[in-house]
């Protein structure tokens, strides 16, 4: 019966090209070559085009490896051993399924003998060379993207709001530099302008642009406005702006002479480090642009410092779970409800003082999804009813305060989790609920 089964059993050529180079040998060239290793007998292809060896995520490969398991396969032919693997781990809990399935491994340019323990060790310290060799050329990647980077050179992607991009030729290397937009380059001095006041926030930038039809086709929200107020893209660099990279603490490829208050900088991730946080600069690489700066220095600079108050400020309480997060208690007890999760991952609230095994019956079943829709559509009707008799005069301030609210409210299937808080925040100051009670302090 077992010599019927391995009669059954056919040969595989496995062919791989990461990518279509005139110095890359092409499917075609290694079947060709894995064919007359075979001697005319019968095999099945296995083809995967535009997949690294890095690792083991690749369509054809899988295939193999499950017809392998269902014993179909008798010997794997590749043309070299990189060809089926360049990673170690992976290569060795292949050998162990080949062996546990009496599969041969051949390579038709190295000639492995696998069925001996001088080749098996031939072919572990080929593929150990072989994952060197791709360590290197990332190596030689990543040294090459920052020797672009310190010289300047723009490494692509959209530019940002402001600028356009043109040819440009830099150390006789052609590349793209930035030019500014006359009208949106206005547009981004008032928005530093409007946030260096101290008592401004990003809603005041949001009512700003919005009743302006907003960032071109930018929509204007705390997550944009937190990237865009940090990018030192805009900044008319000069040494204070070194001075303030330079202690916290990143690595900065001018000199500090050369920071003439003209230029906007590029900030790049540094090589090895892992930034903790949007205000994490420690690390980072600063590069002098070829382009000039939108935002003077001194104003630059004083919306950075406000915003890396406030992220001290705010760390401790921010919320993650839920935009009701702390106004929300609890019907019976006032203590807070928390947002929890059971094994299935549905969300719930449970009261915190019922939590810590104290007196309180608790809220009973509040799913936080279907809360937060009740509040939600709440929201909606408070605000109709507010617009339609809002009582006495309603002032500059007030109304700017309720478009803002209307735009949330209007846009809540796009907005994110800072705007719907931020609606909450303005709408509402506190809410009391159980299972069959629901008690809202709004305030309007």
């Amino acid at each position: 019966m077992k010599e019927r089964v391995q009669d059954t059993r056919i040969n595989a050529i496995y062919a791989r090209q990461s990518v279509d180079k005139a110095d890359s040998i092409s499917i075609e060239s290694q079947i060709d070559f894995c064919k007359y290793e075979l001697k005319g007998a019968e095999f099945r292809e296995y083809r995967d085009k535009g997949y690294s060896g890095k690792n083991i995520d690749r369509p054809q490969f899988r295939q193999l490896l499950r017809d392998i398991n269902d014993g179909l396969i008798e010997r794997v032919v590749v043309y070299k051993l990189d060809r089926i693997s360049r990673s170690i781990l992976d290569f060795t809990n292949m050998m162990e399924l080949f062996r546990k399935h009496d599969v041969e491994f051949v390579s038709s340019t190295e000639k492995f003998d696998t069925s001996t323990p001088m080749g098996r060790a031939m072919l572990n310290i080929c593929i150990v060379f072989a994952q060197l060799e791709r360590e290197t050329i990332q190596t030689r990647v990543t040294d090459t993207f920052y020797s672009r980077c310190t010289r300047g050179l723009r490494m692509g992607g959209k530019a940002p709001y402001g600028y356009r991009t043109e040819q440009f030729t830099l150390d006789g290397i052609r590349t793209k530099r930035l030019v500014a937009q006359p009208d949106e380059a206005e547009q981004i001095q008032r928005m530093f302008e409007i946030y260096s006041d101290p008592e401004s926030s990003y809603g005041d930038i949001m009512q700003t642009f919005s009743g302006m039809g907003g960032l071109g086709d930018k929509r204007v929200c705390p997550s944009l406005l937190a990237r865009m107020l940090r990018n030192p893209v805009y900044v008319r660099a000069d040494l204070p702006v070194f001075e303030f990279f330079k202690n916290c603490g990143a690595v900065i490829a001018n000199d500090a002479d050369d920071f003439s208050g003209t230029n906007g900088c590029y900030l790049y991730r540094g090589r090895d480090n892992n930034p903790e946080g949007i205000d994490d600069i420690n690390g980072q690489l600063l590069v002098l642009a070829p382009h000039e700066g939108l935002v003077p220095s001194d104003l630059w600079l004083s919306c950075r410092h406000k915003l890396m108050n406030n992220v001290t400020i705010r760390s401790e309480r921010k919320p993650k779970n839920t935009w009701l997060a702390g106004k929300i208690k609890c019907g019976h007890c006032g203590y807070a409800l928390l947002s929890m999760a059971n094994p299935s991952d549905i969300r719930y609230f449970r009261c915190s003082k019922r939590a810590n095994s104290r007196n309180c019956p608790g809220c009973g079943k509040l799913l936080v999804t279907e809360f937060e829709t009740i509040i939600y559509k709440k929201m909606v009707s408070k605000l109709k009813k507010f617009q339609k008799s809002p009582g006495k005069s309603v002032g500059t301030l007030l109304a700017e305060k309720l478009r803002m609210i209307s735009e949330y409210i209007d846009n809540w299937a796009e907005a994110g989790f800072e705007e719907k808080r931020n609606a909450a925040d303005a709408l509402i100051s506190r809410i009391y609920a159980t299972e069959g009670k629901l008690k809202i302090t709004w305030n309007l």
